[in-house]
């Protein structure tokens, strides 16, 4: 059974990778202990099927700090404690030329062509793949359409500063929309489908 790739993509309206504050940002969506449409979607219902994570050094570093289990703190969430303990235990791929080792369990550091690297992880054993990357890493991704789909939490921000999602493209990629849902303060849940085989656009 081929492992399916999924690429998370956190952003502002004008494509910005960043987490603004806007009105409602900083409050509950609900039970405090338990996640959002968007994290619900993006990480809760996954934790099932995924059993690898790929990360930018960024991230990976980040997230080891501030989301691995020894990284919590007492007064966060329950489902935030749930999170850890997936991630703990998940097998994660961090992608660094300057890395070179980690204390975090279940990892491993790799470099290289990223589309070789996700044929390789695709021809493995395990479940399926999230890449949590950043907006560096998911450019490179939507560029060479790697992702088999796609999660989208857009929020209802013009940033106008900080690291870009899109950038020059040689070849459209092509996505199905699935699923659209709107959040209680104005943030888009959207799931969509990469298509492949099919002709692209070159731009001239």
């Amino acid at each position: 059974m081929t492992r399916k790739v999924t690429a998370n993509v956190y952003m502002t309206m004008d494509g910005r990778g960043v987490f603004p504050t806007y009105p409602g940002s900083d409050l509950p969506t609900g039970d405090p202990d338990e996640p959002d449409e968007f994290f619900r979607r993006m990480w809760t219902d996954r934790y099932d099927d995924v059993t690898t994570v790929v990360m930018g050094r960024r991230s990976f570093t980040g997230h080891e700090r501030v989301h691995s289990l020894k990284g919590r703190k007492p007064k966060d969430p329950k489902f935030m404690f749930d999170y850890s303990r997936f991630l703990d235990r998940v097998e994660k791929v961090c992608l660094s030329r300057r890395l070179k080792k980690t204390d975090w369990e279940n990892s491993r550091i790799l470099q290289g062509d990223l589309g070789k690297i996700v044929t390789k992880l695709k021809s493995e054993k395990g479940g399926n793949i999230i890449l949590e990357g950043g907006p560096r890493l998911v450019q490179e991704v939507i560029q060479r359409n790697l992702a088999d789909d796609y999660w989208f939490l857009v929020m209802p921000v013009v940033y106008g500063r900080g690291p870009r999602y899109w950038g020059a493209m040689k070849d459209q990629t092509t996505l199905k929309l699935l699923s659209a849902t709107p959040m209680k303060f104005g943030e888009l849940v959207l799931h969509y489908e990469g298509v492949r085989g099919k002709p692209s656009s070159k731009r001239k």
